[in-house]
């Protein structure tokens, strides 16, 4: 998931390529011949999976960024650079192919006609592996999703260095936490339900305990969309009745932005419980694993129900705009929403005081049966 800025504008940014094109543009920047394209399902951006009949590593992600955010190459820039320190920090990270020019991409045209939309285009490594999405998630795996998300933002905010770093302050980003109470804008999406009622309750409870307390959670660089079709997995073990996974690739860096710790941890939360049978225990997992490398604070525990609900709304609220813009991409946009609706709502009916119990004694029990 992308963009902040054309939500503001409501024009349609996202690029239309077909294979054909998508083809021809790897041949003509990357010097590549393709021997096979499929298109890859996407929120705002344009992804192909293509194979090459090159020596070596020979399949790839063409990832062409929409209109709006491709006018910012710094943002693009620093983005691919962290995923490229990632990778050579141990992290299995889509690391990008140079282009014949030597460049980690470049602005193309999306089209032959005068005035035609420029988008930025990259060629990055293809990543083996299942989605968490395609998975029956279990505790470990839950625990390591946890860890990986406390120890890739907590590598980046200390060792990660670049000249345009600080384009990832991005104020009016609309996935960033901080901007829950952005979605007052975009509300209208959803209609008259029950379920605007209880969004509407969300960011108004996230305006009056979460927002002034933001400059108490400490600050880091965030990955920004830890989910469960981001983060891909392999089985470890030949066990059919518990399989052990580890993460095998981690995708999609488009929403990295400075953000703080406890962000990352609800994201994660919140995605994995979008998964699980039984939701309402995912978050004690995810976080034990998240506080192995970084503990959080009291005031970081006392916001994480509403920073997960936040992320919640995010999501469902966000969807149902942008699906009104691409009704052609409904199915996609709307997918965390089949059961993302049923899990805020469950949130709330348990209550935030009962959630947290479940979580934090979960939690609690790996301090004495590390896993």
């Amino acid at each position: 998931m992308s963009s902040g800025n054309y939500y503001q504008s409501q024009t349609l940014t996202k690029p239309a390529l077909d294979e054909r094109d998508a083809a021809e543009l790897v041949d003509r920047v990357f010097g590549l011949k393709v021997s096979w394209i499929r298109s890859l399902p996407s929120y705002d951006d344009q992804n192909f999976h293509v194979r090459v009949s090159a020596e070596g590593a020979d399949e790839y992600v063409l990832k062409i960024t929409n209109s709006e955010d491709s006018q910012e190459p710094d943002l693009i820039e620093v983005q691919t650079q962290a995923m490229m320190f990632l990778s050579a920090e141990g992290f299995p990270s889509t690391t990008p192919y140079l282009t014949k020019d030597g460049n980690i991409m470049s602005l193309e045209s999306g089209g032959t006609r005068p005035g035609s939309k420029k988008y930025m285009v990259r060629l990055l490594t293809y990543l083996p592996g299942t989605p968490v999405a395609k998975i029956t998630t279990n505790a470990q795996i839950l625990y390591e999703i946890g860890r990986l998300a406390a120890s890739m933002d907590k590598v980046l905010s200390e060792k990660f260095q670049h000249p345009s770093v600080k384009s990832l302050h991005r104020p009016q980003f609309i996935w960033n936490l901080t901007n829950v109470p952005l979605l007052d804008q975009y509300i209208y999406a959803l209609g008259q339900n029950k379920y605007r009622a209880v969004v509407e309750q969300v960011i108004e409870q996230f305006k009056g305990k979460v927002i002034p307390k933001l400059s108490s959670f400490r600050a880091c660089i965030n990955h920004g969309d830890l989910n469960d079709h981001n983060i891909l997995v392999d089985s470890s073990s030949a066990s059919l009745e518990n399989p052990q996974y580890k993460v095998s690739g981690i995708l999609d860096f488009s929403d990295m932005s400075y953000g703080c710790y406890v962000f990352e941890v609800a994201i994660a939360i919140m995605y994995m419980m979008i998964e699980s049978s039984d939701p309402l225990t995912v978050g004690g997992h995810v976080l034990a694993g998240f506080e192995s490398i970084l503990p959080l604070t009291a005031e970081e525990r006392g916001a994480l129900f509403l920073l997960v609900s936040g992320r919640f709304a995010q999501s469902l609220v966000i969807a149902a705009h942008t699906a009104l813009l691409y009704p052609e991409n409904k199915e996609y946009l709307t997918i965390t929403a089949k059961t993302g609706w049923k899990r805020l709502m469950t949130m709330f009916e348990v209550g935030q005081e009962a959630v947290e119990k479940t979580w934090f004694e979960t939690a609690q029990a790996y301090t004495h049966h590390a896993p």
